[in-house]
This record gives structure tokens, sequence and C-alpha cells, in this order.
């Protein structure tokens, strides 16, 4: 399902479409705030809010979001904190967050995301640092870091990520 540009807000009905597969707000720069139940949408494999350059903040009940296998919030320029819920995502593959520049740090529940695959993180210029628990991440395999001039060190758990494929740490300003 794909929404119009200029919503400035979602309704609270749409917790009633959870037979979608997909909700797509792309381009939505407009829209200030996510309806609460939007966790109600079981089914929903993918949500993409790239270019939602107004939301504040995503909602608690992101968590909700059993099904949500890829997470698209590329220049979620607002973001500034993951919230806690989404530790609840087993069921996620990619969350995509480059370009999200205000995001200051990763959570440690990051580490439980079991189903894990790619984490898109280029861009993130204000991320400092990385949590130990990515090393617990056993199916993750693109790890993408680029365009970072903040982040002080490549943490120990590199050597712990045995089914990384793709490592991309171009234009690392700093490395320790």
């Amino acid at each position: 399902m794909s929404i119009s540009i200029d919503m400035k807000e979602l309704s609270t009905s749409i917790g009633k479409l959870n037979s979608f597969l997909e909700f797509n707000l792309l381009g939505c720069s407009n829209l200030q705030e996510l309806s609460t139940s939007i966790g109600q949408l079981n089914a929903v494999q993918e949500l993409n809010l790239s270019t939602c350059s107004s939301l504040q903040k995503l909602l608690k009940s992101i968590g909700q979001l059993n099904a949500l296998q890829n997470l698209e919030l590329p220049s979620f320029s607002n973001l500034q904190k993951v919230p806690t819920s989404t530790g609840q995502l087993n069921a996620l593959q990619n969350p995509h967050l480059q370009g999200c520049l205000k995001l200051e740090e990763l959570p440690t529940f990051i580490g439980q995301l079991i189903a894990l695959q790619n984490l898109h993180l280029q861009g993130c210029s204000r991320l400092e640092e990385l949590p130990t628990s990515i090393g617990q991440l056993t199916t993750l395999q693109n790890l993408h870091l680029n365009d970072y001039s903040k982040l002080q060190q490549l943490l120990t758990f590199i050597s712990q990520l045995s089914v990384v494929q793709n490592l991309n740490l171009s234009r690392f300003l700093k490395l320790e």
C-alpha cells in the first residue's frame, strides 16, 4: 500500500489494514507522526519510511510488527533513538538506517535480532560506537559502516562475525 506524499498524519484506522504485506510511505516528507495503530499491521513484511523528513520519531508500536523483515529508514534525518521495542522484531532481516544524521547510538539489544542479515549504517555521522552485542549476530552477512567521522573504534566484535561476506568501511575518517 502506498500513501499520498502530502499527508501529515496517519489515521488510527490504518491498523485495520492488517492483511497488507508492504506499507510504503516513501517520500511523505510532510508526515509528522505515525499512528500507534501501525503496530496492528500483523502481516507487514516491509515498512518504508524513506525520506519522511518531518517524522520526529519511531513509535514503540513498531515492535509489534512480528512479520517485519525490511525496515527502510534512509534519510530519516530526525531519528535520534531506536525504540527498545524494535528488539522484539525477530523476523527483521534488513534495517536500512543510512543517512540517519542524528542517530547517536544503537541499542544493545541489536544482538538479539536473530534474523538480521544486512545492517546499513552509512552516513550516520553522530554514531560514535557500536554495541558489542553486534558480535552476537550469527546471521549477519553485510555490514555497511562507511562515511564515518566520529566512530572511535572498530570493536573486536568484527572477529566474531563469522558469516559476514561484505564489510564496507570506505571513507572511514578515524579508525583506531
